[in-house]
């Protein structure tokens, strides 16, 4: 507690009630929007107290002969002095609900001011949901929200695939070969619907949106997946219009390379890709591996997938160095149609150099595919000895041949 805290305490120790609740109101009026909230926290003088003697200070009716000072220790006795077991049964209730016991006469989801106060009558005790509140901040109890923290149950070896990862991204850069990072951006509604944030314009002249979100008022879905080039700092987003599958991710992909990869890398016969565990790009998603292995013959390239480990999708670099930006980009711009998301994507740039393009993908995937046994035994994988689940190679098959297009 600071020191003028603890001698304007120590001042009101030695003021008779009214003189406490004017010296408390002007603290209150003095320290302005928040003093009311202030002075409530630090000398425990209830709102309607301080109300009174703020309206009290205000008028200057400040000496009422007719008003009766109570002596020191005067007035209504603590209710735990004539129902001496009303606190044990009060944390009995806490650390019942707190502990989340499923045998709790009351449930956590309910654990209200008023719920315990019911309770604790149905237990004879007589007492009000406003002294439950008083009591439990006095048992160090407060009203609190979640806060997130926990990050879930991390896999043992998470570092040490971060770690092989980040070798294997230096091994393919140092070679001149491509390494790219890619995912699903969060999937837009495409029309004249509220998008978060605020832009400069002349006063009085906000863009006007629907009141509603529906559907039905909108164009339809946007799907932006993204592939950020890491070592050349560029990125390509293809935006689709119709559901988020292994074969979209996979075209994106194949977009890319034909839009800068086989321009950037002429002599290129790798491809490191960096991708989440889960979504149209999981590890255990065989459509991701059948499309894969088709991109893999098709431009004749050895392609490596390095997944991150469950839980760890904020570390994925496209994250916070490109889908970042575009969202800080269009922040406060309705998503009037698709063009206008290609033109904010591709105008998306940072002081660092970022150079972005997006094209649309009017093409309808389906969803739901099923791969077959038959069709993954023909597969050209190679899993990798360090966690074969998230790490693996797709060769080239040998019929293949290289192609440009």
């Amino acid at each position: 507690m600071a020191a003028d805290e603890k001698l304007f305490l120590k001042v009101l120790g030695t003021l008779n009630e009214a003189q406490a609740r004017w010296y408390v109101a002007r603290e209150a009026i003095a320290q302005g929007g928040g003093g009311l909230k202030a002075m409530h926290q630090l000398t425990g003088m209830s709102r309607p107290t301080i109300l009174r003697g703020i309206r009290e200070v205000r008028s200057g009716r400040l000496r009422s002969a007719s008003e009766r000072i109570r002596e020191l220790g005067g007035g209504r006795s603590r209710i735990e002095e004539h129902d001496p077991a009303l606190m044990r049964a009060l944390e009995r209730i806490m650390r019942e609900t707190t502990a989340g016991d499923p045998m709790s006469l009351l449930r956590w989801t309910c654990k209200s001011t008023e719920t315990i106060a019911a309770e604790l009558r149905r237990q004879h005790h007589r007492i009000s949901a406003d002294t439950v509140g008083r009591r439990l901040r006095a048992l160090g109890y407060s009203l609190q929200s979640n806060l997130k923290t926990k990050e879930g149950r991390s896999a043992p070896e998470r570092d040490e695939q971060f770690r092989y990862i980040n070798r294997q991204v230096k091994c393919l850069v140092g070679r001149g070969q491509p390494v790219l990072s890619v995912d699903t951006k969060k999937k837009e509604r495409v029309g004249a619907f509220k998008n978060a944030g605020r832009t400069w314009r002349r006063s009085g002249q906000p863009h006007e949106v629907n009141i509603y979100d529906y559907p039905s008022l909108g164009v339809g879905p946007a799907i932006p997946y993204g592939a950020y080039d890491v070592a050349r700092n560029e990125g390509f987003v293809n935006v689709g219009v119709s559901h988020d599958t292994a074969e979209f991710a996979v075209e994106s992909i194949r977009r890319w390379w034909r839009l800068f990869g086989r321009r950037h890398y002429r002599e290129a016969s790798e491809l490191l890709i960096c991708a989440d565990g889960g979504g149209s790009n999981g590890n255990r998603n065989r459509a991701w591996k059948y499309f894969l292995q088709q991109l893999a013959d098709d431009q004749g390239l050895s392609i490596t997938v390095c997944h991150y480990p469950p839980g760890t999708s904020k570390w994925n670099k496209i994250e916070h160095r490109m889908f970042s930006f575009i969202s800080v980009h269009w922040k406060g711009e309705p998503l009037v149609s698709y063009e206008t998301i290609i033109n904010l994507i591709s105008t998306t740039t940072t002081k660092a150099g970022l150079r972005l393009r997006a094209k649309l993908d009017p093409r309808l995937y389906q969803s739901g595919l099923a791969i077959s046994d038959d069709d993954m035994k023909r597969l050209k994988l190679r899993l990798h000895r360090f966690h074969p689940e998230w790490n693996y190679t797709m060769c080239r098959r040998y019929h293949a041949q290289r192609r440009d297009g």
